[in-house]
């Protein structure tokens, strides 16, 4: 039974439809709702039909904590988050039609969701109740085009065109207060069941990391006053504290790009502020550099980018740009494959790798670059392979750029890397994990970068320059095809 909402005398209720934009601040499509003066009804749909891509494990163990912090936060603004599940264009229409509310605002999204919102757009109006949409969860609109109008796939141009826009908006302030609706029938978060219990997998990551928009923060804050020094320089070492470590906080919203932005470019000004000043008092101030928050901007462009391939290609993550590589030769091979999961293929530094991502939903970007070599090009293994299994063991399984970074990797997608580029996991190691700290943190049988002992653990799975020389020949039979990339 649902029970009639209760409304603040006769105005209508505004709804605001939570997506991946999990946070009060910096969301438009709450403040304008609260800016109307109506009362605001909160909602989060869990919408699992084929339409959009179900969440992974790691992403739903996420989402519970994020939903969690996010009805709290509401709470004390005198709101409540409402539940529902099922497909959004009828749960959304749905209540909009019970609570009698004439407005539904959400800030866009890309590729698939898009679709659904504008079929729900449609459904809604033929309710009689408006709809209104915002930008909020990228920079810059896809698409972005070059001079002819076509939408830019090589990254380099893109991200300077996006630039050549204009500054970001600033980003907004959360609501003082927010007018609830009362009695509006909810589900049950814990019904869902979206974390694990028998058995509970995600210890080590729940003692990880701090989910919601006050995590977001508090992460954003710590990567400022800390690894953001020496940014350019340290981001590629697996065995430094030299990301920022937000991926899974901008996958779910919980801090918008705008904040990030902003943020980082009010870090940078303060910084060479305060080296002019101390420098010209004979001193030296350890403080990032313009280079370095050039860099990381570069990484949220990057994002920006991949958005756009999503944009254009709703189902990338099983299509690939480039269809050459629709008649490559892949190697299905169950048992290499799994040994490639377990990180148990006897090369450190992917092995450590993979079990990094399995015990905190996370790794090293730089170390997600290797992993990914090695199972496309070493084990010659589908990229998509790969994709599925780290959206469903990445708390940052972004629909944008999870499958984006498998094609660049695999050298089908958007500005990919050439195929022939095979690292050398032996290299990699001994260039970004100098001294096997990395390693021995995820690995601990492993001596070192190279030496080994335990009878534990494998011999190297493969030969890396014969996994090199049958990477190149098995490129060689599409080389000689029209390319055909897809935009």
């Amino acid at each position: 039974m649902v029970e009639k909402p209760e409304k603040a005398g006769s105005a209508a209720p505004a709804l605001v439809w939570f997506r991946d934009d999990l946070r009060l601040a910096d969301h438009p499509a709450l403040a304008e709702a609260v800016k109307t003066g109506r009362p605001v009804i909160c909602l989060y749909v869990l919408d699992e039909t084929p339409a959009l891509r179900p969440l992974g494990a790691a992403a739903r163990w996420w989402l519970a904590g994020s939903l969690r912090a996010l009805s709290a936060a509401l709470a004390k603004h005198d709101a409540a988050l409402v539940l529902r599940r099922g497909p959004a264009i009828e749960s959304v229409a749905k209540l909009a039609k019970e609570s009698g509310a004439t407005t539904v605002h959400w800030n866009r999204r890309y590729g698939p969701g898009a679709t659904v919102d504008a079929a729900l757009e449609q459904k809604l109006e033929r309710q009689g109740v408006s709809v209104a949409t915002f930008q909020a969860n990228v920079l810059h609109e896809p698409p972005v085009p070059g001079k002819g109008g076509k939408p830019l796939m090589v990254f380099t141009p893109f991200w300077r065109t996006a630039q050549a826009r204009g500054a970001p908006r600033a980003p907004m302030p959360a609501p003082r207060r927010i007018q609830g609706v009362k009695g509006v029938a909810s589900d049950d978060l814990a019904g869902w069941r979206l974390e694990p219990t028998a058995p509970d997998w995600a210890a080590e990551m729940r003692g990880t990391w701090v989910r919601g928009e006050a995590g977001a923060q508090q992460r954003l804050g710590e990567f400022l006053d800390g690894e953001l020094t020496g940014y350019a320089t340290r981001r590629d070492r697996p065995d430094l504290p030299g990301t920022s470590r937000l991926s899974p906080h901008l996958r779910f919203g919980e801090v918008s790009p705008f904040q990030v932005w902003h943020s980082t470019q009010l870090a940078a000004d303060v910084a060479t502020h305060v080296a002019t000043h101390v420098a010209t008092h004979g001193g030296r101030a350890q403080r990032p550099r313009a280079a370095d928050a050039e860099k990381f901007l570069s990484e949220i462009g990057w994002r920006e980018f991949c958005y756009q391939s999503l944009h254009l290609n709703p189902d990338f993550h099983i299509r690939n740009l480039d269809r050459r590589f629709d008649r490559f030769p892949w190697r299905k091979d169950r048992k290499a494959l799994r040994a490639w999961q377990k990180g148990m293929t006897g090369y450190p530094i992917v092995d450590a790798g993979m079990r990094q991502l399995w015990r905190t939903g996370w790794m090293h970007n730089r170390v997600r670059m290797v992993v990914a070599s090695f199972l496309v090009k070493h084990l010659l293994i589908d990229w998509r392979e790969g994709e599925a299994w780290f959206w469903d063991t990445l708390v940052d399984a972004d629909p944008a750029n999870n499958p984006a970074s498998w094609q660049w990797v695999a050298g089908c997608g958007a500005d990919a890397a050439p195929y022939f580029r095979v690292f050398n996991p032996a290299i990699q190691a001994e260039k970004f994990d100098p001294d096997g700290d990395y390693v021995r943190a995820f690995v601990p049988e492993a001596r070192d970068a190279g030496g080994l002992f335990g009878r534990s653990y494998p011999a190297p799975m493969v030969d890396h320059q014969a996994a090199r020389e049958r990477a190149l020949e098995a490129f060689a039979t599409i080389k000689s095809s029209p390319a055909g990339r897809t935009d």
